[in-house]
């Protein structure tokens, strides 16, 4: 779905700049954050298709920005992917307890990463 807009909400620059990379050459128009709060002011103005947030951000964590986003009237359908280096047993559950429609890990596959942001702006589906 070329040309929907996909917000970012991470503090780790290089993975950022993967992750842009990665989705702009899939299409994708961009949005960034470096930490939760801009992430959710940025989701209020812009209405992104999607918001891939890490869990481990500066100040407000992307669990608790992601339960921040879920319950605004005007923002709980925005689909929420958490997109983390945490994937112990039991990480990915507690995302999708905090309100995430799903889950990716880091590193990201870049061969794989365009069609899995894909997939959740269609579907909504967990992958």
């Amino acid at each position: 779905m070329a040309g929907e807009r996909i917000l970012i909400v991470e503090d780790n620059l290089l993975n950022m700049e993967l992750a842009m990379y990665v989705l702009q050459a899939a299409g994708y128009v961009v949005l960034q954050a470096e930490d939760a709060e801009k992430g959710i002011a940025l989701a209020r103005a812009e209405r992104p298709a999607l918001i891939l947030m890490d869990e481990s951000l500066p100040g407000m964590d992307g669990l608790s920005a992601t339960k921040v986003l879920k319950q605004d009237p005007l923002m709980k359908d925005i689909r929420v992917v958490m997109l983390t280096a945490h994937a112990m047993k039991g990480d990915k559950e507690k995302a999708l307890s905090a309100g995430c429609d799903g889950y990716l890990t880091k590193p990201i596959d870049t061969r794989k990463f365009g069609q899995q942001v894909a997939q959740f702006i269609q579907s909504g589906g967990d992958t």
